[in-house]
């Protein structure tokens, strides 16, 4: 049912060929987020999270992925993502989904100082996609936890500060959550280094997602493939 109710908000872009055949319209979804989403630690990038998703949404979804290693959601944060090069890519594509992953690192020390300008930060970014796409679709997807945590990244700030004000975002720009922090909460086995997901893990969050937007639960991600 979302699947088929995005499509049909969708229709208008699609464009008319000769005869009486009309293309089903792409889905351009951008996949924004750290080095989560980027797909650190697996060996086979075709095994990160939007790959993963991407293959199990199948036509007429386009999934891209726009992951940036150590990148945060703070504009104060010391690799901030609207600074880099992904962040315009992913402007650019003027996505019809956006799937916003952010606030691991935020969640380092040197970075949390600034907590006060989350919430507003994040709102920016959000409105950042909006405006270049005033009918796009935005979820955002609640980071993943650490198992506590390492590279000075801290479970607890995630799980009791930053996951709240990214739910109060939302709520206030009427957005729906995906909760991957849930989805993999209690999996530490699926994290190597206590803070990245290995293939499986990755697939955890593709399926996750992937229901989130079609409404259809997917056949699981084949990480062992």
């Amino acid at each position: 049912m979302a699947c088929s109710l995005l499509l049909a908000a969708l229709g208008s872009a699609a464009l008319l060929t000769s005869g009486a055949e009309k293309p089903t319209p792409h889905i351009r979804v951008a996949c924004v987020g750290d080095s989560i989403t980027a797909g650190s630690g697996i060996m086979n990038s075709a095994m990160a999270y939007p790959a993963q998703l991407g293959r199990l949404l199948g036509e007429p979804w386009q999934v891209q992925n726009f992951g940036v290693n150590g990148a945060t959601l703070l504009k104060h944060g010391d690799k901030p993502y609207d600074q880099q090069k992904a962040y315009t890519a992913a402007l650019d594509s003027k996505p019809d989904v956006l799937l916003l992953m952010l606030g691991t690192n935020d969640s380092k020390p040197q970075n949390w100082v600034h907590k006060e300008d989350f919430a507003a930060d994040c709102s920016a970014l959000l409105d950042a996609f909006r405006k270049v796409n005033p009918r796009i679709r935005i979820y955002v997807c609640l980071p993943v936890p650490a198992f506590p945590g390492n590279y000075n990244i801290r479970d607890e700030v995630i799980r009791n500060e930053i996951l709240p004000v990214l739910r109060i975002v939302a709520q206030e720009k009427q957005v729906p959550i995906i909760d991957c922090y849930a989805a993999l909460n209690g999996k530490s086995d699926l994290f190597p280094d206590k803070v990245h997901p290995n293939a499986e893990g990755a697939g955890v969050i593709a399926e996750t997602v992937a229901y989130a937007l079609t409404g259809k639960k997917p056949a699981p991600a084949s990480a062992a493939k």
